[in-house]
This record gives C-alpha cells, sequence and structure tokens, in this order.
C-alpha cells in the first residue's frame, strides 16, 4: 500500500467489530461495531438498559467481550495505556473524607500522575471551573453538582487523549449541563477524542458529529448526525387562507391538515420531489393565500424513532423522566 493510501485513511481513536458480551443467559451485547474517529465528539445512543455501559467497558478493557475485538488507538490491550484514557463511569464516587485537591490528586495518580503534580493541577482546575473556594473543602460538604463536578476533573487531571463519559449529564441542573457540554467541545478543539453515553438526544444533537445508537444490544445504526436526519424527508408547514381550491392537487396524498374555525388553515407534509418552486408556483397560482411557509429538517429525535423503534424512543423518554411521545 503507498503511503498516499494509507494516509487517507481515518485515524481512528477506537474500533470495534462484532461484540459480544453475555451475562448468565442475558445477551447484553449483541454484535457491535463502532469505529471512532480521532479528534471527534461521538455520540451513544439508547435507553437505559440498551447496552451502552456494557460496550464501553468492553472498549476500555474493564471487561472483556465473550466475541469481536476492540481496538484504543491501535492497542488490543486498552488497559496497558491506561494513561491515556480519562473515564467517568455512570456510578459517581469519591472519598468523602477527602479534600477536592486530593481526590483530583489521588485519581490523576491513577493515571500514573504524580500525586503532587495533580494536586497542583487540580488547584488550577477549580480555579478555571468556578470551584477555586472550595480547593480545601471535603468531598462529603459539597452539593451533589459540585461532586460530579470535582469527579469529572479528576477523570481529565491527566490530560488523556482520550475521554470516555458514561450518562454525564445524569443528574445535573440546567447549568451544569451547559458547563459540561462547553468542556466537551473545549477537549475536543485542544485535541482529544471524546465519546460519552447518554439517553438525551438533545446532548448528542448538539455536540456530536457521529453517534451510534444501540437498542436491545444491538447497533442500528453509526454514522454521522447529518445522514441520520436525512432518512427522514424534510417537512413543510404551510399555513394558508384557503381551505380548499385546485392547489390542493400540490399537496402530496400524506399530507396533515390542521384548521382553526374562522381562520387559517395548517398543511403538514414532506418536501416534494418537485421541489420547493414548484410547490409555490402550484400555491400561488391555485389562490391558496400563502400566509407562511417553512421548510422544517427532522431532527435526531425523529430519525432515532425511525432506526430504533418507537418502543425503544419511549424507553429513551421515561429514562429521562419525560412523558412518552
Amino acid at each position: 500500500m503507498s503511503p498516499d493510501m494509507h494516509d487517507s485513511k481515518p485515524v481512528l481513536a477506537i474500533e470495534a467489530q462484532g461484540l459480544v458480551k453475555r451475562f448468565g443467559k442475558t445477551l447484553a451485547v449483541d454484535g457491535v461495531d463502532i469505529a471512532v474517529p480521532e479528534g471527534a465528539i461521538y455520540g451513544i445512543l439508547g435507553p437505559n438498559g440498551a447496552g451502552k455501559t456494557t460496550t464501553l467497558r468492553m472498549l476500555l478493557g474493564i471487561i472483556d467481550p465473550d466475541a469481536g475485538v476492540r481496538r484504543v488507538f491501535g492497542h488490543d490491550r486498552p488497559q496497558d495505556i491506561a494513561r491515556l484514557i480519562g473515564y467517568l463511569p455512570e456510578e459517581r464516587g469519591l472519598y468523602p473524607s477527602m479534600r477536592c485537591d486530593e481526590a483530583i490528586g489521588f485519581m490523576g495518580a491513577l493515571r500514573g500522575l504524580p500525586v503532587a503534580e495533580g494536586q497542583r493541577r487540580g488547584r488550577e482546575l477549580l480555579e478555571q471551573h468556578g470551584l477555586g473556594h472550595a480547593v480545601t473543602r471535603r468531598i462529603r460538604e459539597l452539593s451533589k453538582g459540585m461532586a460530579q463536578t470535582v469527579q469529572l476533573l479528576g477523570t481529565l487531571v491527566h490530560r488523556p487523549r482520550l475521554v470516555v463519559l458514561d450518562e454525564p449529564f445524569s443528574g445535573l441542573d440546567a447549568l451544569n449541563q451547559g458547563k459540561l457540554e462547553t468542556t466537551i467541545r473545549n477537549l475536543a478543539a485542544d485535541g482529544a477524542t471524546v465519546i460519552f453515553s447518554t439517553h438525551v438526544i438533545h446532548h448528542a444533537e448538539r455536540l456530536c458529529n457521529d453517534v451510534a445508537i444501540i437498542a436491545g444490544g444491538q447497533v442500528p445504526y453509526a454514522g454521522s448526525v447529518d445522514e441520520a436526519r436525512d432518512r427522514i424527508p424534510a417537512q413543510v408547514r404551510l399555513e394558508t387562507r384557503a381551505g380548499d381550491g385546485p392547489w390542493r392537487r400540490a399537496l402530496p396524498p400524506s399530507t396533515r391538515q390542521e384548521s382553526k374555525p374562522g381562520g387559517s388553515h395548517f398543511w403538514y407534509f414532506p418536501l416534494p420531489d418537485s421541489g420547493i418552486e414548484a410547490l409555490m408556483r402550484d400555491l400561488i397560482e391555485g389562490n391558496a393565500g400563502v400566509l407562511s411557509f417553512s421548510v422544517e429538517r427532522a431532527g435526531l429525535h425523529d430519525a432515532f424513532v425511525e432506526i430504533a423503534g418507537a418502543a425503544a424512543a419511549r424507553a429513551m423518554a421515561e429514562g429521562n423522566g419525560e412523558m412518552p411521545a
């Protein structure tokens, strides 16, 4: 293979093929394939119990797959390069008697960072994240949100090349969720690869270029967010003064209508293959009385429903404390 051909291939931080994991008679993960490019922000989406955590733990070498292979930065044994990885598990846990800077230094030491250097960096990170006042406070004295921030900083203190976050937004209020999103973007801007699992789709939609959707231990889709959304045709929202006329022949059979008594009429339908210009001409020439017209691209939630099914989407919503759609 020529050097040029080799250089054209994307450099992968994580590569997994055919991962399978059983716990007793339960098949938790069934043939998962994932490829995460270096420098990406990559989301793993799925309801609770879909196999997200098990997949992450196999990728990191915390548990071994029953079948399949995984590589992290080309290594078959991810635990051999643990110093390059930062991992925030879903189950948070810090020693309550430790001070904040001690806790961060201790977590850095687990990844090969000298304790004193870890504590020094910990103090810097706490200052940068608005917790300078809490440097010497004990973990038991912190709010839940502050403790989660300290654990996140401990995950990052050794400056890993790969950051893996399992349900990192869980339990955070809106303000701290926004701060975490900023931290993730900054990590990627500095060259780190970030992979996180979530059952809250809007985080992935805002942050990720690529996602893997997990449902029932399988991955029915892995690819770009844009490609997932493009599986569903763009939807037209049309508001007209007239409720009927020859122009209605231009609307697709699947059109959904909503009318206000004595008022305007709303029409919802996929964008026709003929395009916007031909549709608008038919509407105007037919005296539809166009009051508003917009084309709305499908969101990642709609794409998730299309790919994983309504049942998985309902499970996602229930896991997030939302009412099922």
